[in-house]
């Protein structure tokens, strides 16, 4: 089994850094401000050809109330799914209460744990390490996370303590013995669909995620901005793999004045692109606002296949249920390919259908076609309706091949393309849906046209045609000049 190592301790001591060292990333949020990390953030991390499993964490403090109180609670859920706990303490601020108290907790816990005193540059690392032997934790391993100072010392006792699996064993004597060793996958590799959950703030996304995942997860706390970080949460379900990508909600750019939330908005948009199925969330309550419109164009722009959650349907009448549905056929036209869902994430109603939509739009966004077929899916399309005339000439498409996955790209050869009106892209774009019957994912159509081979090539006259082309032109000077002469 891969090891998992949580990185623990109170707000500001650098764990976010930390994770980033170790994971090799810019994964983790960080700033020169407490309380970034909100939930756990797991990451993949290699060291000397051993893999394990990170875990950063929000900081703890043991005075927590409010949504600081939600954070403690996935800091310490952290702490009991770890094999090993990295406590990680300020060398500048010296020892804390707080210190005491997550010491104390890790001791009661029976957790195998290693004192890790961060941010000793410009400090003695012998007056750092004495400074917090109160805590009764062995002899502090000074580090510098920011710079990487001490880290090779730092995993050198971590993963000296924990014993190497029998697969690791077998490795490292095929390669003792001179053989060839083939690495089994670890857990770098994300399989399975990944999903990220986007939207504007408190419109329900991490309560969905914990809600699908059928566990606390993610924290949860009625005010808006409470996701910061896009957290990847790899799991199972009836067989299939999936990787839950909870992001931050996406405000105005107007009104984003903190530089942490810049950061959050940016991991967002990244999450979209790492994606292959969106779950756009939106309050039924709110309806559809402009602000939705505009994220929703991002993620088509990125070409990611989309299902739409309409979250806080409960409760609603059906007067306000009608008028909202009207809304969105009227304004949600350009998506008219996603599935719509009307769900209630707090009480779980309608939200185990979500998977079906996921299944069927990555389905749709990552199937191959033979040219064969795409290109008679062309033929008809061409002689139900017939391309435009342009100047005279009727614009000839000849064959259709597959150019791209997760969107379709379908690359159509042909004549005059760069005249082809959007309107006929748009008709050949829903005869290949509703031919090929995809749902949930956007079609993108690029036309090649067809060159001239001679296009450019110019013929070099040889000595005898240029004596003969002179000859000509002064004889025809010549008969001019006569007809010139007789006037």
């Amino acid at each position: 089994m891969v090891p998992v190592i949580a990185l623990v301790g109170r707000p500001n001591v650098g764990k976010s850094t930390m994770f980033n060292r170790l994971t090799k990333t810019r994964d983790a949020i960080v700033g020169d401000l407490s309380g970034l990390t909100r939930d756990r953030q797991y990451g993949d991390a290699t060291w000397q050809g051993r893999s394990f499993i990170l875990v950063d964490t929000g900081g703890i403090t043991g005075d927590e109330v409010g949504m600081d109180e939600k954070m403690a609670e996935q800091s310490l859920m952290a702490i009991e799914e770890a094999d090993y706990v990295l406590f990680l303490v300020d060398a500048r601020a010296g020892m804390t209460a707080a210190d005491q108290m997550i010491a104390d907790h890790l001791r009661k816990r029976n957790k195998s744990a290693i004192l890790v005193a961060n941010k000793i540059d410009h400090i003695d690392p012998d007056l750092a390490r004495a400074e917090f032997s109160p805590l009764g934790m062995g002899n502090a391993i000074p580090v510098a996370g920011s710079q990487g100072r001490g880290i090779n010392a730092l995993m050198e006792e971590v993963l000296g303590h924990i014993p190497r699996d029998q697969e690791e064993e077998a490795l490292d004597q095929e390669v003792a013995e001179g053989q060839e060793a083939v690495r089994i996958p670890g857990p770098s590799e994300k399989d399975g669909i990944k999903i990220a959950i986007i939207g504007r703030p408190n419109v329900g996304k991490s309560t969905l995620v914990n809600r699908m995942l059928g566990e606390e997860r993610v924290v949860v706390y009625d005010e808006p901005g409470t996701t910061r970080d896009s957290i990847y949460i790899p799991f199972e379900r009836d067989g299939d793999k999936y990787t839950f990508i909870d992001t931050a909600g996406v405000r105005k750019r107007g009104k984003i004045h903190e530089e942490v939330e810049k950061f959050s908005v940016v991991k967002t948009l990244q999450a979209i692109k790492d994606a292959n199925v969106v779950i756009f969330v939106m309050d039924a309550r709110e309806g559809v606002v402009d602000h939705d419109l505009n994220l929703l164009g991002f993620a088509l722009e990125a070409g990611r296949a989309i299902v739409i959650a309409l979250n806080k349907w409960d409760g609603m009448e059906p007067g306000e249920r009608d008028y909202v549905k009207t809304e969105l056929e009227r304004r949600l036209f350009f998506v008219d390919f996603a599935d719509i869902h009307f769900i209630s994430a707090l009480h779980g109603t309608g939200v185990g259908n979500l998977y079906k939509s996921v299944q069927a739009a990555f389905k749709s966004a990552v199937t191959r076609w033979p040219t064969s077929r795409l290109t008679q899916i062309l033929e008809d399309a061409i002689s139900e309706h017939q391309p435009p005339l342009v100047n005279g000439r009727r614009i000839k498409l000849r064959y259709a091949h597959l150019g791209g996955a997760n969107p379709p790209l379908i690359v159509i050869h042909g004549n005059q393309t760069d005249k082809i009106p959007r309107s006929y892209s748009r008709y050949l774009e829903n005869t290949y849906r509703r031919v090929l019957k995809l749902v949930g994912t956007p079609i993108r159509i690029e036309y090649k046209g067809g060159e001239n081979p001679y296009e450019g090539n110019k013929n070099t006259l040889t000595d005898r045609q240029v004596n003969k082309k002179r000859r000509l032109m002064s004889h025809h000077k010549k008969a001019e000049k006569k007809r010139k002469d007789k006037r």
